[in-house]
């Protein structure tokens, strides 16, 4: 890709002539079979054992590991998966193709900025009968949510993921961040999908990560020092909110 380097996550090998049409650098997750056109993250320090606790952040921590101490700063750097890629703004049809639409060169309207994130999702358009069948328990710890915009992102992991295992994962967060946090979770209706972003401040990505892997390790545990198990934190949301 001309002026940057997104790398873009898959799971399926049939996807390499795709992403590399694009210039985007392919690569592969979890346990499949990938060509060696494929980046990897099962080399050097790596966590890729983990990837089925982690998902696509195994790869992140084998970037953060291995390849973000060799990057120059300022060089935009980004992230995506196959089945969410950055787009270039046009227009897309029934008749456009894969490379017409996708983002193939930074555009300079992002020189004012060191980060670029993903679209936001918005989690508050619950059909009604999803709601009553999914939400009855939330609904209870939090009546006012039969109003669409008091559907917060801590509503619809409640209801999702069970009532209270939000709050136990926060609460294992550092200092810095676990007040900042569970306002956001209370506050707002969407979040950055795909733990899509694009940047080109070393010290951003670092930090980042710096915060976000701390927090994972206790969670992918089976149990923490306040007995919390796995499945109760249910990482993978987690982290897609952080």
């Amino acid at each position: 890709m001309y002026n940057a380097t997104i790398y873009c996550h898959s799971l399926h090998d049939s996807m390499l002539h795709k992403i590399k049409k694009v210039g985007y650098v392919p690569v592969g997750l979890g346990s499949g079979k990938f060509s060696a056109e494929w980046l990897k993250d099962d080399t050097l320090v790596n966590i890729s054992h983990k990837n089925k606790y982690y998902a696509e952040y195994t790869f992140y921590y084998w970037f953060w590991k291995n390849i973000l101490p060799e990057i120059e700063d300022g060089h935009w750097t980004g992230f995506c998966s196959y089945r969410e890629l950055w787009g270039n703004n046009k227009k897309i049809t029934e008749n456009s193709k894969f490379e017409d639409v996708v983002l193939t060169k930074i555009p300079s309207e992002w020189d004012k900025f060191d980060t670029i994130l993903g679209e936001h999702i918005f989690m508050n358009n619950l059909k009604f009968s999803k709601l009553i069948k999914h939400g009855i328990w939330s609904l209870v710890r939090n009546p006012s949510a039969l109003l669409k915009s008091k559907r917060n992102l801590r509503f619809h992991f409640d209801m999702w993921h069970g009532n209270g295992n939000l709050d136990k994962a926060i609460n294992v967060l550092d200092d810095k961040d676990r007040d900042d946090f569970r306002q956001y979770m209370k506050k707002n209706i969407s979040f950055v999908r795909g733990n899509m972003f694009v940047c080109r401040s070393k010290k951003i990505i670092n930090d980042y990560f710096n915060s976000v892997f701390p927090w994972l390790k206790p969670i992918v545990s089976s149990k923490d020092k306040n007995n919390i198990t796995f499945k109760e934190y249910n990482n993978f949301y987690n982290k897609k909110r952080f």
